[in-house]
């Protein structure tokens, strides 16, 4: 089992900046892949990026140039973003997939960008 706990949600003017944080505990052995989807109203969850563990990045077409997926210590990834925009405005799940091959989800961020 793995368990995810997200932060760093909130509200965010146009053009702003803001960062997203997701940790992984629990049964957990590399290589593995972490990564962001977000799930707007009456939209499909679509990916926003994505990263293995020994590998690159991979970034959805909406995103690339704005924002920027990374590792800090401890199974820990962030979401920077940069230029935001309203139509980013979504609940943010974090996910991984290991070993195990399942699919494992955070309980979900929301993220706003209004004036």
């Amino acid at each position: 089992q793995v368990r995810l706990v997200e932060s760093g949600g909130g509200t965010v003017q146009p053009g702003g900046s803001h960062r997203l944080s997701c940790a992984a505990s629990g049964e957990i052995y590399r290589p593995y892949v972490m990564g962001w989807y977000r799930q707007a109203p009456g939209s499909q969850r679509e990916l926003v990026a994505q990263v293995v563990s020994i590998g690159n990045p991979t970034y959805g077409d909406s995103v690339k140039g704005r924002f920027t997926i990374s590792f800090g210590d401890k199974d820990t990834i962030f979401l920077q973003m940069n230029s935001l925009k309203p139509e980013d405005t979504a609940v943010y799940y974090c996910s991984f997939k290991g070993w195990d091959n399942r699919d494992y989800w955070g309980q979900g961020t929301q993220v706003t960008v209004s004036e």
